[in-house]
Parts: structure tokens; C-alpha cells; sequence
């Protein structure tokens, strides 16, 4: 069975940068040993944005400007670039929430049966937007989402999110 862990930006201005945040930064460690354990597909994704950040529909709406391309913000915390050093991973550029990148590159090469697992931030936002994705790309695959590797915005809006996967059949572990 292929195993494939995504990993949901975990970039300096989601850890401790410009939306970081203590809950963020308290799931480093659980992200990093979950890397370091993990036998299987590794994808990666960067949330990423330009110079014109604020100019867009999301710069409007959170007028925070983060993970600029090229900027130490949109770099992976170190302590998840140590963990992923040595590994092959698949980096995924998306410039919005979710990535539907995700779900064609593992469409390409899912000849068997496959378990996804995702971690990373913001549980409330990216997270489920990749989980949801991968869900109506994959309907009869296990999906599942590490809470304990996952933080979001505030803790009530992260346990939403978990709700809201929970009724689409993605597990909670």
C-alpha cells in the first residue's frame, strides 16, 4: 500500500513570523518526528505570494502580508527543514489555500491502493482545503489528519475544521 504525507506549509510566517502563533509553534516538534519517521510519499507545500499580495482578493481580506516568495517568511521553519534534509520530498508552490496539484501529481502515479495523511497549518484554513481536495479526487481512499501536527488560527476555529472533516470521512487521529 502506497503511503503518501503531505505536508501543509510549515514556513516561518506561519510558524513564529507574521501569522505565527504559540499553538503553531507548539506542533513543530510532532510535525518533525512524524517526517522523520514516515516511510512513503512526502509532498510539501508552500504557500506562496508576490509583491502584489495586498492588491489581492486575499490580501484584502487578511492584510497581513506573509510567505512572500524569496522572503526568510515563505522559507520552511528550519526545524522542518532539518527533518525533511536527506529525504525525497515533492515541494508544491500553491498560491491559494488548496492545491489541486496535489491530488494530479498522486492521480499520475496511484496504480494501488494509497493512504493520505496530512499535517501542518493552519488546520482551519489550508489543511482542510488539501483534505477536501484529496477527498473529491480520492472518494474511496483513507484520508486522515493529525490533529497533534496541526494548529489553527485559534483553537475554536481548529476544532471546526476537524468537525467539518470528520462529517466529509476524513480521520482524526
Amino acid at each position: 500500500m502506497k503511503k503518501v504525507l503531505v505536508v501543509v506549509d510549515m514556513q516561518n510566517d506561519f510558524v513564529d513570523g507574521a501569522l505565527g502563533s504559540a499553538e503553531a509553534q507548539a506542533i513543530v516538534h510532532n510535525v518533525c518526528k512524524k517526517i522523520e519517521e514516515f516511510q512513503g510519499d512526502l509532498y510539501v507545500t508552500f504557500d506562496t505570494h508576490y509583491e502584489n499580495y495586498m492588491q489581492t482578493l486575499e490580501g484584502k481580506k487578511l492584510p497581513v502580508p506573509h510567505c512572500i516568495e524569496g522572503s526568510e517568511g515563505h522559507a520552511l521553519h528550519p526545524q522542518v527543514a532539518a527533518a525533511l534534509a536527506g529525504k525525497a520530498y515533492t515541494p508544491i508552490i500553491k498560491k491559494t489555500f488548496g492545491s489541486f496539484e496535489i491530488a494530479e501529481k498522486l492521480q499520475q502515479t496511484a496504480a494501488e491502493e494509497m493512504e493520505i495523511e496530512l499535517v501542518g497549518l493552519c488546520t482551519d484554513i489550508c489543511v482542510i482545503s488539501n483534505a477536501l481536495i484529496l477527498r473529491a479526487a480520492f472518494p474511496n481512499t483513507l484520508i486522515r489528519v493529525d490533529q497533534n501536527c496541526c494548529a489553527g488560527v485559534s483553537e475554536q476555529t481548529h476544532e471546526a475544521a476537524l468537525s467539518t472533516m470528520r462529517c466529509c470521512q476524513i480521520d482524526i487521529v
